[in-house]
């Protein structure tokens, strides 16, 4: 019998997990996208706030970015970016791609675009997972309908709804407060002294820019120590900002600084406000729970994330998660029973908590919770072809 895979999202993951589902034998997706075109995150609008349907813009891409990771192991494993000189590329190079990517593996037929999830619950059924009921708005006709799904997919991404930490104060600040996600272009900013609040790679990126217009760049941050590189003359590393005066900001060394904007450059939310209560799915301090491995609903495995990991070769992960998940829906790989789940997962949680990581970097992997995979050889190479999560390659051995 025919499986109705639904997918919400047609960004990279969406796109990827329609790929592979239109690959497995018995299945169909059907992906839910409430824009016009495929991308999702690569997606540049130079928009603010929200669409002309009154819903928040998800694209926090600014106009100039490049990519932080060479092409090279940015790529989905059969599907390799164009040759060309250049490895750091520009964001529209990389949503090109993805639109290659969509046309090359014919999956455009299977989305809807324009189509804005509103709510997703469970169908519950005896002795089996439950199959999900999906309910859409079509935005062009402004008319709601419901499907019911045999498994979901969750892709709508997780760089779009702003986390903002609490400053003492903030609200006496007479100048320009701003998150990351609504920056776009410098100009903005010409002739401002601007504090840039976090030094990953949004802020420093963003700093470099802003840099080359603003009188004075403060690159406000808790690190342990201050980053090597030459900055550009204007640009000072200072200590976290703790409380806010009406023309400035208290920092963590007692020291105070004067700016006309802050720039939260301090990442973003996991956020599912389509998922009702009986979703089971809940988020605790930057924590999507209950998912083994980072990936499946441990509770209803007829459901699961991709892409939820951050601090990644994203592609590679997307395409690894994509395939493995499908493999349980198949009955190709046999998923351990729901509480052998919970359990598996509690225990990788106080790994973590014992190794000295903070809970809410529990989906951070980083070098550290990443491992190289050789898959002409499957096993652990020197040289990398393709990067993966560790947690994911623990799982499943692929063809």
């Amino acid at each position: 019998m025919m499986k109705t895979i639904g997918i919400i999202g047609a960004g990279a993951a969406g796109l990827c997990g329609a790929r592979h589902a239109l690959a497995a034998a018995g299945m169909t997706p059907i992906v839910w996208e409430q824009s016009t075109k495929v991308g999702g995150t690569w997606v540049y609008t130079p928009e603010l706030g929200k669409d002309k349907y009154g819903l928040p813009i998800h694209s926090s891409m600014y106009k100039n970015l490049k990519t932080n990771l060479p092409k090279e192991t940015m790529a989905f494993p059969d599907f390799p970016f164009p040759d060309g000189e250049e490895s750091f590329i520009h964001h529209t190079e990389v949503l090109k791609y993805l639109e290659s990517y969509c046309d090359h593996f014919n999956i455009k037929p299977y989305i809807k675009f324009r189509h804005h999830v509103q709510e997703v619950s469970p169908v519950m059924k005896e002795e089996s997972p439950p199959a999900w009921n999906v309910t859409v708005k079509d935005l062009e006709t402004n008319v709601s309908s419901t499907t019911t799904c045999d498994a979901l997919l969750i892709c709508n991404g997780h760089y779009s709804i702003p986390r903002i930490p609490h400053i003492r104060n903030i609200d006496c600040f007479k100048g320009r407060k701003i998150h990351s996600h609504d920056y776009r272009e410098p100009f903005l900013y010409k002739d401002d002294t601007v504090v840039i609040l976090g030094a990953a790679s949004s802020g420093l990126d963003i700093c470099l820019e802003i840099s080359g217009v603003a009188r004075k760049v403060f690159l406000s941050h808790n690190q342990p120590v201050n980053h090597p590189s030459d900055f550009p003359a204007n640009v000072e590393q200072v200590r976290g900002v703790v409380e806010a005066t009406e023309n400035g900001f208290n920092l963590m060394d007692g020291s105070h600084i004067e700016a006309d904007v802050i720039m939260f450059c301090t990442g973003y939310e996991f956020s599912f406000p389509f998922l009702t209560k009986d979703c089971g799915i809940t988020v605790e301090d930057n924590v999507v729970k209950p998912l083994y491995k980072h990936l499946i609903h441990s509770a209803y495995p007829s459901m699961a994330f991709i892409g939820i990991p951050f601090l990644v070769c994203p592609f590679p992960l997307f395409d690894f998660q994509a395939k493995h998940y499908l493999a349980t829906l198949t009955g190709h790989l046999q998923l351990p029973s729901s509480e052998e789940m919970a359990s598996i997962t509690s225990e990788e949680m106080n790994q973590k908590n014992e190794d000295g990581i903070p809970l809410r970097h529990y989906h951070k992997m980083g070098m550290d919770g990443q491992r190289i995979w050789k898959k002409s050889s499957k096993k652990l190479a020197v040289a990398p072809q393709i990067l993966i999560c560790s947690p994911c390659l623990q799982l499943f051995s692929l063809d």
